[in-house]
């Protein structure tokens, strides 16, 4: 194969994983991407960087627990930011009922109580009565990774060509799709999930990991980004409305995050952002060859988690190109 034997079009966390994965593997790569920049109109910009498979278990089909593991271990190889000091779920004591719900859904975590809380978080300390830790969970910041990935092709020598989304080679089946909801035009069973976040700063409070709480309507968690940074995150709605996040969005993520600590109401508002994320029906990601064409796709809320696993499938295809690819289960 010549260098441009494979072309991956898409430069968000699915089309960058892909890439570097098969370059990892020997395969000839590029990368395409309509934007002029990295990130730029990307959801993958928009995440929470959590790495949390055992979090998720508690309210997710158990395949993103199994099939998310692993991609700890490919995010510490790849990506030298990637911080793995597990993750935190506390709730104030009146929803001390839903910590306990929380804890009969998933696994590999350990019950504290308030002095284990504060060793772990000073700052929190005698603000919760228990708490869940999940000590092998990581987490990292999306923004950061992306570019991380796209050092790491550079330096393999793989070009990422910006501001186009000619992918023509004259085999079209070396041709691999990750352009999230801009490929519904192919899957039409595709949908958009809206998300909206928050980017606060503050050097009145310090976290060394993600920090959950338990909230009547909002699964608020709130992930360090060094430097005083905070995101906090995130709503989940089944709509596909492009628009700036709402008042009541915006107001109920900032009086949980007050609700985890006072001195976030004091917080310096960074940023507020919103878009959509692709998932399918069952919230899982597929790979899917149409028209000779293969698509990488359906992230849902759980894109830096899973994409090292999409894209192991992608390069296992590639590899041994298994012609019954559509019949066969993500999971």
């Amino acid at each position: 194969m010549d260098r441009s034997a494979i072309s991956v079009i898409g430069a968000g966390v699915a089309g960058l994983s892909c890439a570097v994965e098969l370059s990892a593997r020997g395969f000839a790569v590029d990368v395409v991407e309509r934007a002029s920049a990295l990130g730029e109109g990307a959801c993958s910009w928009m995440a929470g960087g959590m790495l949390a498979p055992w979090c998720e278990r508690a309210t997710t089909d158990e395949a993103v627990a199994r099939l998310g593991a692993p991609s700890i271990t490919w995010w510490l190889r790849n990506f030298p930011g990637t911080v793995q000091k597990g993750s935190l779920v506390v709730a104030p004591p009146r929803d001390a009922a839903d910590l306990t719900r929380f804890a009969q859904r998933t696994e590999r975590f350990e019950w504290i109580d308030g002095d284990g809380l504060g060793n772990l978080e000073p700052d929190l300390a005698g603000r919760f009565r228990r708490g869940l830790f999940f000590p092998d969970e990581a987490h990292l910041d999306p923004r950061k990774a992306l570019a991380g990935l796209a050092a790491t092709l550079a330096a393999r020598n793989v070009p990422i060509r910006f501001g186009t989304t000619d992918a023509r080679r004259r085999d079209p089946k070396l041709v691999v799709d990750c352009r999230g909801l801009a490929a519904r035009g192919h899957l039409p069973d595709l949908r958009g999930v809206r998300g909206e976040m928050i980017v606060v700063h503050t050097r009145d409070i310090s976290l060394s990991r993600p920090v959950r709480l338990l909230h009547p309507r909002i699964p608020l968690y709130i992930v360090p980004r060094g430097e005083g940074l905070f995101m906090i995150g995130a709503t989940m709605i089944e709509s596909e409305e492009r628009r700036a996040v709402s008042l009541r969005s915006a107001v109920e993520l900032m009086n949980a995050a007050y609700t985890l600590h006072p001195a976030f109401g004091e917080a310096e508002i960074v940023e507020l952002g919103a878009d959509l994320r692709p998932a399918f029906p069952d919230n899982l990601p597929h790979v899917r060859q149409v028209d000779g064409v293969l698509h990488a796709n359906g992230l849902f809320r759980h894109g830096f988690l899973l994409a090292p696993w999409l894209a192991g499938q992608v390069a296992d295809f590639l590899e041994t190109r298994d012609e019954d690819l559509p019949e066969r289960r993500r999971a």
